[in-house]
């Protein structure tokens, strides 16, 4: 994915999101965590988690072999911080991950969309490495790789591929960085999440129309807010995407507030941008959808009017808080 868009655009890929710089390799556990595959202690990732302390408030962490697991796995609230990562030849990005979690869970044998997770992410404080997850259950239902449901979340060089819901920003502040994004229908979506999405491709599957964003901020109050900053929105290889088959958006609740800048956008990108949630329920009367120096043809067109043009773009500080770089991975931004 990322290597053609850089053959095509090589230039305005550097003008987007500056140089990635190869890292070292993360190919045995750092010192103190417990060990999933290999020569580890742990057959499956639920198992380690399962061992975590839930009472020390000492930092914590689990180191996963190269691997494809296939289960479902669900971090409770701890009272320490954890970091989780996988085996990779190359830290700095996802392109390198040898770690696969996946599962297929979805709402048509699950009660809420939290429950078809295939991470379900409900600690503070978590910060997740170089790890793939997906859900196999494609089109039909929703079924999401990612449910993120606290404060202080990252998730650096890790994949999320499915469908419909695909990452659930849901709750509290989170960052994705230096990684990629696959679906179709609302697939990047939550209520009250607070996210940040740095140098992050976003890659759309073969459909007839999809929705990239469905943010679900309902109130004035309500203080969800998703940026996407620095990013690419491509097909996934391999995949014929009709040309305006994408929106940036949709408002799955009335005060949905979504910003993309200074991101590279190719020609699935429909010119008008954003769309209304269904005929005759548009939902677009107190919307904040807005765009900020975007890149490619996909930014070009005469966008909805109930989208803006910004003449500055959001900061970080604006979404995450003044205080981030106590709890961010900086490394990872561009």
């Amino acid at each position: 994915m990322f290597s053609t868009f850089i053959l095509l655009l090589s230039a305005a890929a550097a003008a987007v999101a500056g140089p990635i710089q190869p890292r070292a390799a993360r190919t045995s556990p750092p010192p103190g965590c417990l060990v999933v595959g290999g020569s580890g202690q742990y057959r499956t990732v639920q198992s380690a988690v399962d061992a975590l302390s839930k009472t020390s408030t000492s930092p914590q962490c689990i180191f996963i072999y190269r691997g494809t697991y296939r289960e479902q796995v669900y971090i409770p609230q701890l009272k320490s911080p954890l970091s989780v990562y996988g085996e990779t030849t190359d830290t700095s990005h996802y392109w390198a991950n040898t770690v696969t979690i996946t599962q297929g869970r979805s709402q048509d044998d699950s009660p809420n969309n939290d429950a078809t997770a295939t991470l379900r992410a409900h600690t503070p404080d978590l910060k997740v490495y170089n790890i793939n997850f997906v859900n196999t259950r494609g089109k039909g239902s929703q079924a999401l790789a990612l449910s993120a449901q606290k404060d202080r979340q990252g998730y650096y060089a890790c994949q999320f591929k499915g469908f419909q819901d695909t990452v659930y920003a849901n709750d509290g502040t989170q960052v994705y960085a230096r990684s990629y994004i696959e679906g179709a229908t609302d697939f990047i979506f939550g209520q009250r999440g607070k996210a940040w999405f740095d140098g992050v491709d976003i890659a759309v599957v073969a459909a007839s129309t999809g929705y990239i964003t469905a943010n679900g901020r309902d109130s004035s109050s309500n203080p969800s807010y998703f940026v996407i900053n620095r990013s690419s929105i491509t097909a996934r290889q391999g995949d014929v995407v009709n040309r305006g088959a994408y929106y940036l958006g949709r408002p799955w609740r009335a005060f949905a507030r979504v910003v993309f800048q200074d991101t590279f956008m190719t020609n699935v990108v429909n010119s008008a941008g954003w769309a209304i949630w269904n005929n005759g329920d548009p939902r677009t009367s107190n919307v904040e959808f807005d765009e900020y120096r975007n890149l490619g043809e996909g930014a070009n067109g005469a966008r909805a009017n109930f989208a803006r043009k910004l003449s500055s773009p959001v900061r970080i500080e604006t979404v995450l808080g003044n205080d981030y770089r106590s709890w961010v991975d900086t490394s990872y931004l561009s």
